[in-house]
């Protein structure tokens, strides 16, 4: 009952953040920017369902991934940061072939990559773009200060990391380089 409670709750929070009114050059539209990314759901590699929602009270570190670029090695110290600090923070890795055909692979073979070589045990959700014409919603809210309230910023390359706060809100963005369990990031958490 408490988690139907929850969710209706947290619904009614996204709908009213939907119904919010912008004035764009003296005329009037309806804003659809989710008030954090607890209003988003995802697919996920496997299929199933990534719900934002489900990692409220928790940091989140998101991250586009790729199976063959340079950083790729990265999905072990993610995994380390993931098994270190479980109880506070979730990491979600979003594929994209968005640089250098880097990430050629299918759902199921991006899978099976990332916990074969790997050990990936963190969310991962399907493919998508990150940048361009065809970005998935979620990643237009991340580098849109217009939707997030927070900052513009772009997508340079794979392995860029959003973390998070417990509310659902953009604390900082990382580039490529930054290593996952550099204290630039841990001394965030």
């Amino acid at each position: 009952m408490m988690k139907f409670i929850t969710a209706a709750l947290l619904f009614i929070g996204c709908a009213q953040a939907q119904n919010n009114t912008t004035s764009t050059n003296m005329s009037t539209t309806e804003t659809t920017n989710p008030a954090s990314i607890h209003c988003f759901s995802v697919k996920a590699l496997d299929g199933s369902t990534i719900n934002f929602a489900d990692f409220k009270g928790k940091k989140i570190l998101i991250v586009n991934t790729a199976s063959e670029c340079g950083y790729t090695p990265q999905y072990k110290a993610l995994q380390a940061l993931y098994e270190k600090y479980k109880t506070k923070l979730v990491i979600v890795g979003f594929p994209a072939n968005n640089f250098g055909g880097q990430e050629p692979g299918s759902n199921t073979e991006i899978k099976t990559f990332c916990e074969k070589n790997y050990g990936v045990t963190f969310p991962m959700a399907e493919k998508i773009s990150v940048k361009g014409n065809d970005t998935a919603p979620i990643y237009k809210w991340l580098t849109n200060k217009s939707e997030n309230g927070v900052l513009d910023a772009e997508i340079k390359w794979n392995f860029n990391k959003f973390l998070l706060d417990e509310n659902g809100h953009i604390i900082a963005k990382f580039e490529s380089g930054t290593e996952p369990l550099s204290e630039e990031i841990t001394g965030k958490l």
